[in-house]
């Protein structure tokens, strides 16, 4: 019998194909946008583990410049250089069969470092940071709305009470830009991660899995990073320094954020131990998570999580 196996080529046009429906859908569709381009690497991913990376980055290429003719050069290069290194990685740690915690540790660097190559190149290119041109459209966009409210005769107190808020948050959210950029870096690795794996399973590819979340265990190096970080700040706030207060800000927050993944895996941990049901898990994730509090004590005991492993110590009292 006659074996048709589709062609690398054959292949490789119909998923650069698909990469610039998903770019047009991210540019022209508001909602269905976002969720296009979360996705835009997966059809790199899978070339690469199919064909190898050599196919993967023609590929990129190719529908890059398809990209330029049919939306903008500007937005072909922001694409590309922000979400072609996390597909090509991905797909290469896929293909060279690395642990699952190696590849979504490496395509998040990929990631993280793809984005800051675009903002490094609208800067080089505009003169403008633009993640200070975000904030700056955010604070516009806030005044129009008091500006609104002033209009329709609301309280002027509350109105001010409102404003001094919002501006302490954007306040803070100025200080966090490099945080808001590693998260951007960590949802494109984890959607590119779940979805490219699940892809590949269907399409009958060996790919490697994560372990179970319950068994999740981040490295000790988070918990000295905090101590550090909060030395920073003290240091930084007290003396006026402000890229090392900024900096130590910044490190806290991904400490600490660290430590919320570690709290939430000891969680699971734990309820998997006195076998709670799907629906009330959700009910408590969520009530954690949504506590501000309760939230920090969970970071806290991740943290010393990392130190003390007390899913060690819960499992010699169960013996």
């Amino acid at each position: 019998m006659t074996s048709h196996r589709i062609t690398p080529l054959t292949e490789s046009g119909l998923l650069s194909a698909l990469t610039v429906i998903l770019a047009l859908a991210a540019v022209y569709l508001p909602v269905v946008g976002v969720v296009a381009l979360l996705v835009w690497a997966i059809p790199v991913t899978v070339l690469v583990v199919r064909h190898g990376l050599r196919w993967g980055a023609m590929a990129v290429l190719v529908s890059g410049v398809i990209m330029a003719l049919l939306i903008e050069p500007t937005i072909s290069l922001r694409m590309v250089l922000s979400f072609g290194p996390t597909g090509l990685v991905l797909g290469y740690a896929f293909r060279r069969r690395w642990s699952g915690a190696q590849a979504f540790g490496t395509t998040l660097v990929a990631s993280v470092a793809g984005k800051l190559l675009t903002f490094g190149l609208l800067f080089l290119l505009t003169s403008v940071n633009p993640l200070n041109m975000q904030m700056d459209v955010m604070q516009q966009s806030f005044d129009e709305m008091f500006a609104v409210y002033e209009q329709m005769g609301m309280d002027k107190a509350a109105i001010e009470a409102s404003r001094a808020q919002v501006q302490e948050a954007l306040t803070y959210l100025n200080l966090l830009l490099p945080f808001v950029v590693g998260v951007m870096g960590l949802l494109d690795a984890a959607v590119a991660y779940i979805v490219g794996s699940r892809v590949l399973r269907r399409l009958g590819e060996s790919v490697p899995q994560l372990p179970p979340f319950a068994e999740w265990r981040l490295p000790q190096f988070f918990l000295y990073l905090l101590g550090f970080a909060l030395v920073g700040i003290y240091w930084g706030g007290s003396r006026e320094i402000q890229p090392l207060y900024q900096a130590a800000f910044n490190l806290n927050m991904v400490a600490m954020g660290a430590g919320v993944i570690q709290g939430l895996s000891l969680m699971s941990y734990v309820m998997d131990r006195f076998r709670v049901g799907k629906v009330m898990r959700i009910c408590l994730y969520a009530f954690v998570l949504l506590g501000g509090v309760l939230m920090q004590i969970l970071a806290f005991t991740g943290l010393f999580d990392m130190l003390f492993d007390y899913r060690r110590r819960f499992g010699q009292k169960k013996s």
